[in-house]
């Protein structure tokens, strides 16, 4: 629901204060989480292009895509003239699209809280009012997913896998904070930081009970010295999730409250198959 038509300003994630006569009715986003909480705030129909990731909703599969971190099409931005370029914060576009005079707003998400802000600069930026509604229902679906998962199965370690380099899911990071609120025990400690590159020599030492994964990964995880020790490798308890499973786990946005859904019956099914 649009709130306002008056002129608003919102400071960004970078502190740039970002200055709006009205809701911008053209809308770019370049990154896969912020596309999902524009149209989660009831916003896909200010979309005109999107990052070529952003596939959620299916209503967005037809817009224009611009490209990805490394290879957006500014030309491209341009003709679509947006009335503003939504972005993360490290973007190295930033610069380029203020100079031909487009605006930018640039959030930086790697938590939970991270999130609930950017909704709330969302809100005021497309003039909804949706945050607090979407953000209640994030956390009424964890609280269901974490019900969902028996006492036996709670405190158990568990090792998240954001990639193959291996990039891991740390404690400070969303994904980090979905294994906490299930009671799950992630073996990468808080001083890594959100998402470390490890050694895998640490995973075999620290002997999680469950593993999480996408299914690119399983085959190479075979491979790694000294891994058919670890529990969750010898007992098969991986989980293994799919490229759309994995869409919804590894983005900060409206869809957290599904991705801890995703682990909990995951978690659910390897721990009892296992006794």
């Amino acid at each position: 629901m649009a709130i306002f038509a008056a002129p608003v300003s919102v400071a960004d994630d970078r502190g740039v204060t970002v200055a709006f006569d009205k809701p911008p009715q053209r809308v770019v986003s370049l990154l896969p989480s912020i596309t999902e909480s524009v149209c989660a705030l009831g916003k896909c129909s200010a979309l005109v292009g999107v990052d070529r990731f952003s596939n959620w909703p299916k209503s967005i599969q037809g817009l224009p895509k611009l490209g990805g971190m490394g290879d957006i099409n500014i030309e491209r931005i341009v003709q679509l003239k947006p009335d503003v370029v939504l972005l993360e914060k490290s973007s190295p576009v930033i610069a380029r699209l203020n100079g031909l005079g487009i605006k930018t707003f640039a959030l930086d998400i790697k938590s939970m809280g991270d999130e609930e802000r950017a909704l709330q600069k969302l809100d005021l930026v497309l003039g909804t009012s949706e945050s607090t509604r979407v953000w209640n229902q994030i956390q009424q679906e964890i609280m269901r997913a974490s019900k969902q998962l028996p006492t036996r199965e709670k405190n158990i370690s568990v090792y998240f896998e954001v990639n193959p380099a291996p990039f891991a899911a740390g404690s400070i990071s969303f994904i980090g904070e979905i294994l906490s609120r299930l009671d799950l025990v992630n073996i990468i400690p808080k001083s890594l930081g959100p998402f470390p590159k490890i050694n895998p020599e640490f995973v075999v030492q620290a002997k999680p009970e469950v593993i999480l994964l996408t299914e690119s990964t399983i085959a190479d995880i075979q491979k790694r010295p000294g891994w058919s020790s670890i529990p969750a490798v010898s007992k098969n308890q991986i989980c293994v999730f799919t490229g759309n499973q994995n869409d919804v786990l590894v983005r900060p946005g409206p869809r957290m409250g599904e991705a801890a859904l995703i682990i909990s019956q995951c978690v659910q099914e390897k721990m009892s198959s296992s006794r």
